[in-house]
């Protein structure tokens, strides 16, 4: 008497769980993980000059920027020297908070709020 392998289709064939797993996602409308080799859940993909590159970018940007308005604006009201100076701060603060929210962690929904909201209950102003 021969046992065979107990399957999941109707062919005699076995379906991993990650096929089984995805086919569930299909089905309830989930999307897949995103993470897995060389990617994280923050969206960053991990390979180091992509990042080096990304934040080089961010900074220098803010700064072009800032310098652009405050030049533009030293020369429209004749104050050469010190709106660039005020502009180039703001501007260098700008990258660094471009680059802070960039690898920020990210957070996720507060549980129990949204579900107040979907019901249309609200302490505050009754059912």
């Amino acid at each position: 008497m021969s046992e065979e392998p107990e399957s999941d289709e109707p062919d005699g064939h076995e379906v991993s769980f990650e096929d089984r797993l995805a086919a569930a996602r299909d089905k309830q409308g989930l999307e897949a993980a995103q993470s897995g080799p060389g990617k994280s859940p923050d969206g960053l993909d991990g390979n180091a000059l992509a990042i080096g590159m990304r934040v080089g970018v961010e900074m220098v940007s803010a700064l072009v920027v800032a310098v652009a308005i405050g030049w533009g604006l030293d020369w429209l009201f004749g104050t050469r020297p010190i709106l660039m100076a005020v502009f180039v701060l703001l501007g260098g603060a700008a990258g660094v908070l471009n680059v802070w929210r960039m690898f920020a962690p990210k957070r996720g929904p507060v549980p129990g709020k949204g579900a107040r909201a979907k019901n249309g209950l609200d302490k505050d102003r009754g059912p």
